[in-house]
């Protein structure tokens, strides 16, 4: 364990990689079983790659919404995979407490993409109340720092990524008013993953028009959530 300042601290992970700990929430912002082996599963193969499907489905281009962007891993796995697709992405990130620029810069996640990705988003990456560049030819990036009721947008997306700490530490992210004020930004036929599964959530999620569906969970999880916003 590595103490970034007097509050967070890098933690390793069962498969190697590192999360951050945050004393003041009490929680880790990945799961201690393996950060990397669950942003890979939980939103990259059952969020990204799913709403990608197979190549009798090409997309012109992917947009998504990630609620939490905290460390930025699912975010540079996703613009990875992208760009090794060749499908635009434009990404939007809703952060309220985001983490330092040297914070990101000791989680090690440079290792896990190509090199000129991560000074892509490094070098762009700041506190500032609202940053959109776009990083490359393939990859716009917005990181939203507000609360995640307190987010507006004309727009729609492809995908959510569903990624606030657990509702144990959290409730208030994980109620029927946060996540109605989430799934209005899902396109019809969009895709909503979480890693978390429980009855009120697959509840909410069917009263807002989405099929929901377990899906196996990452290492240390028997299931996780995914729900497909149904058409009118």
């Amino acid at each position: 364990m590595i103490v970034i300042n007097d509050q967070l601290t890098i933690v390793r992970t069962a498969d190697g990689s590192n999360t951050i700990f945050n004393p003041q929430v009490g929680e880790n912002y990945h799961s201690t079983h393996g950060a990397l082996q669950e942003s890979r599963h939980v939103f990259i193969n059952a969020g990204f790659q799913y709403f990608m499907g197979g190549a009798d489905t090409p997309k012109e281009s992917v947009s998504i919404l990630e609620v939490g962007f905290g460390t930025g891993l699912n975010f540079l796995l996703t613009a990875d995979a992208g760009i090794k697709a060749g499908v635009p992405l434009a990404y939007t990130g809703i952060e309220a407490y985001p983490l330092t620029k040297g914070m990101i810069n000791q989680t090690g996640y440079d290792t896990y993409i190509p090199a000129d990705l991560w000074q892509q988003f490094i070098d762009n990456y700041t506190t500032a109340l609202v940053n959109k560049v776009q990083l490359n030819p393939l990859c716009q990036l917005e990181i939203v720092h507000l609360p995640l009721l307190a987010f507006q947008s004309a727009q729609l997306y492809d995908i959510i990524y569903f990624d606030a700490f657990a509702s144990a530490y959290q409730p208030e992210m994980w109620d029927e008013t946060a996540i109605a004020h989430t799934v209005k930004y899902l396109k019809p036929g969009g895709v909503f993953v979480t890693y978390a599964i429980t009855g009120s959530l697959k509840r909410a999620l069917r009263a807002l028009n989405c099929k929901v569906e377990k899906a196996p969970g990452a290492p240390g999880k028997r299931e996780m959530l995914r729900a497909v916003k149904l058409k009118d």
